[in-house]
């Protein structure tokens, strides 16, 4: 008998794929769960909030029940998009604390305040988040977590909706259409984070000398657009062929790093351009004065870098792993939507591994967390505390 699970179910009957998915996830464990993560890809909210309160009623007893609507599952040795799907994740975590949350935003005066996190404890280990994009300043909490939670690493992603109040999230039996959940783990929890970097740096590291909001005007004090030419046509043949088909931008995380390579950088789609004034959008906020680097998806560079990073793992025996990959890392990137999957498979063994496509990945570097894209986070679970019953 095992202390992780996971399942996974297709269908368009999304509360009976949502029952399968869990019962399959329950089947091998030792003990009743203590925590249960439900992802539920499908187009029509409230079938998939249908199916969470399926799954939530399935998985009974005091587990905490966690989740949300994604583009895509990941499940039983594999990634499902595109189609209706759920995957459950269940965990027995014994002798830890688990402590389940829903965060909202008040405004007071000119800015936002979030509410709802629980007081940070000695014992914390990690936080599992799960954030809709359309109504929570994820990246601004995330960013400024070390402040209020310092030293909690947080691994999540965000929700899925076609638009705002699309997204469903779910916790403890409560359903919602805004803000974010999740879940703090502390006291005898033996867990690691890991996040893997799926784009390529190209040409140099330039600074911006001319920013509002998200829109970028000059780079190291040329017009964007026309630098971002220059870069794209120095290139390789092959590097260009990439660059055509998704040019991103990279936000060095380390301002004061001498040099900034692969993995050094918060991850951004670069979403349009304008040929009047020659500046470009990004997907974020920047300001003046930040070093930026573009970027390239390269399946080549991701498959090598997860494969790495999980070789050199320091947490083993690995028995659960929940993960968190990008929308833009499945079929759009790889052969199929298998690969992280079958990548974690093949380095775990029979560990239960369960997660899904995120429009968002959450993850710690360097010890800071992060909002990340084409990206996957990876919380893994160690073996139980010796003492420990199961």
């Amino acid at each position: 008998m095992a202390r992780f699970g996971d399942g996974l179910a297709l269908g368009p009957d999304l509360s009976s794929a949502a029952e399968s998915a869990v019962e399959q996830a329950l089947a091998p464990l030792s003990a009743p769960a203590d925590l249960v993560c439900v992802f539920v890809s499908g187009e029509d909210p409230e079938l998939a909030e249908a199916a969470a309160r399926r799954a939530t009623e399935v998985v009974g007893g005091t587990a905490v029940v966690l989740g949300c609507t994604v583009s895509g599952v990941i499940g039983a040795g594999r990634g499902v998009e595109e189609t209706g799907a759920v995957s459950a994740w269940a965990a027995v975590l014994p002798g830890a604390r688990l402590e389940p949350f829903r965060l909202e935003t008040l405004k007071a005066e000119d800015r936002l305040i979030v509410v709802g996190m629980p007081e940070g404890r000695d014992d914390d280990v990690v936080g599992v988040l799960l954030a809709d994009p359309f109504s929570f300043p994820v990246d601004a909490f995330v960013e400024r977590s070390g402040e209020a939670l310092p030293g909690l690493p947080l691994v999540g992603g965000l929700a899925e909706g076609a638009a705002s109040g699309m997204a469903r999230l779910f916790v403890g039996g409560e359903m919602y259409d805004d803000g974010a959940v999740g879940v703090v783990l502390g006291g005898s929890v033996t867990a690691a984070t890991l996040v893997s970097q799926g784009a390529r740096p190209i040409g140099p590291d330039m600074v911006v000398t001319r920013a509002e909001e998200n829109v970028v005007y000059e780079l190291a004090g040329t017009p964007a657009l026309e630098k971002l030419e220059e870069v794209v046509l120095e290139l390789p043949e092959d590097e260009q062929e990439l660059a055509g088909r998704g040019l991103l931008i990279g936000l060095a995380m380390d301002e004061y790093a001498d040099e900034h390579e692969h993995g050094d950088f918060l991850v951004r789609g670069v979403v349009g351009a304008d040929t009047d004034t020659g500046a470009i959008a990004i997907g974020d906020v920047v300001e003046v004065g930040r070093t930026v680097r573009f970027q390239v998806r390269d399946a080549g560079v991701a498959d090598d870098d997860l494969a790495e990073l999980l070789e050199r793992f320091d947490l083993a025996p690995v028995e659960g792993v929940l993960v968190f990959t990008c929308n833009g890392r499945g079929q759009a990137m790889f052969a199929d939507s298998d690969h992280d999957a079958r990548v974690l498979d093949r380095a775990f063994g029979p560990a239960g591994v369960g997660g899904c496509f995120a429009a968002g990945e959450i993850g710690p570097v360097a010890g800071r967390n992060h909002v990340h894209g084409f990206t996957a986070s990876i919380l893994a679970f160690g073996r139980a505390a010796q003492g420990d019953p199961t």
